[in-house]
């Protein structure tokens, strides 16, 4: 039940952001859209997390009593199964197909979150995929996966995205705030007040060396 609870917290944080790329898209809530920030963790007081953010910036995000701290598990290519329900961060190659560059395993709590096909911001030209696997085949490099999805419009969809086996390929675990410790790798979504005091809503972070690709 304590896991189920954080996948489905995790959830209603997680479907925020991606929400914005679709064409009808709800209004913000009050402080507007949650800011996605990718960091490593320099300190941690129990209620202040210091991190230093991907462009080197240094920056100061509140963690509150009610903050969902979770964790990702390496998986491979095998373990990716139909009907699964992953999200796919891609590519477009030389070869006109969207390649991969981490695929995370969604639990069936998490099924549905942020559903749909969308611009990422992982690279030029980068896309994230939230769906179900409706067909694998083998590639020159892994597997050619069919996404098929429905988005907040109720639009149907399907991508095809070729999977290598050496890229990054997790699932999401619960955690604890024991994960915030110095020189963990952090994704996180957080609130900014109007005075710019950024407050986490969700962190996955760093456990056993394996660190959140997304």
């Amino acid at each position: 039940m304590i896991a189920r609870s954080f996948f489905v917290a995790a959830a209603v944080v997680l479907t925020a952001l991606p929400a914005l790329a679709q064409d009808n898209k709800p209004a913000p809530p009050p402080g507007g859209p949650p800011v996605r920030l990718r960091a490593t963790i320099e300190s941690f007081d129990g209620a202040k997390l210091m991190v230093k953010a991907e462009d080197g910036q240094e920056t100061t995000v509140a963690v509150a009593p009610n903050t969902r701290v979770g964790a990702v598990a390496t998986r491979t290519l095998a373990d990716i199964k139909p009907n699964d329900f992953i999200g796919v961060t891609a590519l477009p190659g030389k070869d006109g197909m969207l390649h991969a560059t981490e695929v995370h395993i969604f639990p069936e709590a998490m099924r549905g979150v942020g559903e749909g096909h969308y611009p990422w911001d992982r690279g030029p030209d980068s896309s994230m995929t939230n769906a179900a696997v409706t067909g694998m085949v083998d590639s020159s490099d892994g597997k050619s996966v069919t996404l098929s999805y429905k988005d907040r419009s109720g639009k149907e969809g399907e991508t095809k995205i070729d999977i290598s086996p050496n890229i990054p390929i997790v699932t999401f675990i619960p955690g604890d705030p024991s994960l915030l410790k110095p020189g963990a790798a952090t994704v996180m979504f957080a609130r900014k007040d109007p005075d710019g005091t950024l407050t986490a809503l969700n962190i996955t972070a760093e456990k056993d060396g394996v660190k959140p690709p997304m």
